[in-house]
């Protein structure tokens, strides 16, 4: 864990492997998930930390936005991490996304946080 005061599991690192037959095949993509005080009944904010050309992540912050992203903006207290996730990648898939131009890979690429998280998963 990155604050051992933690004990509520708030702070959560996640992983999604590109989906086939994309711009994104191949490619592995961070992301911080955050539950605030009021989750489950508000969902969490979710930010790529790799930079990602999506329709629903703002290009600036890497943040994705819940009025864009459909799960996060009818966000039921059912939902999980990993159902946060594999939607991530199913938009990845999406005609609007799967051909979309990215961003270089490589270090200079990434997004810098401020705190590094410790609860991980990983969708492939």
């Amino acid at each position: 864990m990155d604050d051992a005061d933690d004990i509520y599991m708030r702070s959560w690192t996640g992983t999604i492997i590109g989906p086939p037959n994309t711009v994104h095949e191949g490619r592995i993509y961070q992301l911080k998930l955050f539950c605030d005080t009021d989750y489950p009944d508000k969902p969490p904010t979710v930010r790529f930390q790799t930079r990602i050309n999506m329709t629903c992540v703002n290009q600036e912050t890497g943040m994705v936005e819940p009025s864009l992203f459909p799960m996060l903006g009818n966000w039921q207290r059912e939902h999980t991490m990993e159902d946060i996730l594999t939607s991530l990648k199913r938009e990845m898939s999406t005609p609007q996304n799967r051909r979309l131009h990215q961003p270089q890979e490589g270090n200079e690429d990434q997004r810098v946080d401020q705190k590094g998280l410790s609860h991980k998963c990983i969708i492939m």
